[in-house]
């Protein structure tokens, strides 16, 4: 049966907003915070107890909501710039009115601070000023170089100390002291991240640099050349090593150390495809690489301990 034309417009609008607070991504973002819960925030719970955990729920769609709000007032005010950076998105993104939008934006934060307010106050502060944060680097500071990839990288890691703070808020002096060890962990797998996401938000400043030109972006590329932002990125690059250090040889991160050497290897490549690429194309590439590092990443977390996944297979068979 034929759609009629009023249902096929009301299906492609549906898809403009599924492109603009980028579905694709919330079930990676619910599937990450549940994975680091359950392999590297409180690994000495149970899983089936993580899951069943509803405050936890509320948390985590809180967080996935919230950044799909985020989504879409970065693309409200990123409009103009993404018609010549993403000239086929930005199309599909304009089959839903602006005005539409931010209804759908603040109905998405209204949710998130109430699933926020259900599972504490402490947690309705935390997302209050995590939203507010959001619009504030959407408005004024992604214009900036340096402080505006900085914030950015920050905001994507926020989330997960939502769930840190979950489980370890109520922690005395004394109870902190002992689990100094595994906190450094956390930090470890958390600047690992951190330096990733930042490393892809000044690549996308390459990628997007005649959008954010035309619209007076005063990006590190703009500002102070390609070749500074290029060194920059090499030096992150090297940076990492830390991080992959004291989670393979300090800490035992399970086979997941197998990850950690094939970001290293890649990484490697990576940049010495950076000091040779110039085009929008190229760019692109070296993006979607990041991506797949920082996806492939999440799905890797189960390397941690893989007999969970075994032990969860079985609990499910009994059942």
């Amino acid at each position: 049966m034929a759609l009629s034309r009023k249902r096929k417009l009301f299906l492609k609008k549906v898809i403009s907003l599924f492109s603009v607070i980028r579905g694709y991504n919330i079930p990676i973002i619910i599937l990450a915070q549940y994975l680091s819960a359950i392999f590297i925030l409180a690994p000495e719970k149970r899983a089936i107890a993580i899951l069943l955990d509803f405050n936890l729920f509320l948390l985590v769609f809180a967080s996935a909501i919230t950044i799909a709000s985020g989504y879409i007032i970065n693309n409200f005010y990123d409009s103009q710039k993404d018609l010549i950076n993403r000239p086929n998105k930005s199309m599909l993104d304009r089959l839903v009115r602006q005005s539409t939008k931010l209804k759908v934006y603040f109905a998405l934060n209204f949710v998130a601070a109430l699933l926020a307010l259900w599972a504490s106050w402490q947690a309705f502060l935390f997302f209050s000023a995590y939203i507010f944060m959001i619009w504030f680097y959407s408005h004024k500071i992604k214009k900036y170089p340096v402080v505006g990839n900085l914030t950015a990288a920050i905001m994507a890691v926020i989330p997960f100390f939502a769930i840190l703070l979950h489980y370890y808020n109520n922690l005395s002096f004394e109870e902190i002291e002992n689990y100094k060890g595994h906190f450094a962990v956390i930090f470890a797998h958390a600047s690992f991240l951190f330096l990733l996401l930042l490393i892809r938000e000044m690549i996308k400043d390459l990628e997007n640099l005649k959008g954010d030109l035309v619209n007076n972006y005063q990006t590190i590329p703009i500002r102070y050349g390609e070749v500074v932002s290029k060194k920059i990125i090499t030096a992150l690059i090297i940076v990492t090593i830390i991080p992959v250090y004291v989670l393979i040889d300090v800490y035992d991160v399970g086979y997941m150390d197998i990850y950690f050497y094939s970001c290293f290897i890649i990484l490697i490549l990576f940049s010495l495809y950076l000091w040779s690429a110039s085009s929008k194309a190229q760019y692109l590439l070296l993006h979607n690489v990041l991506k797949f590092l920082i996806v492939a990443g999440v799905f890797c977390i189960v390397l941690i301990n893989p007999t969970v996944l075994w032990n969860g297979k079985k609990l499910l068979l009994l059942i």
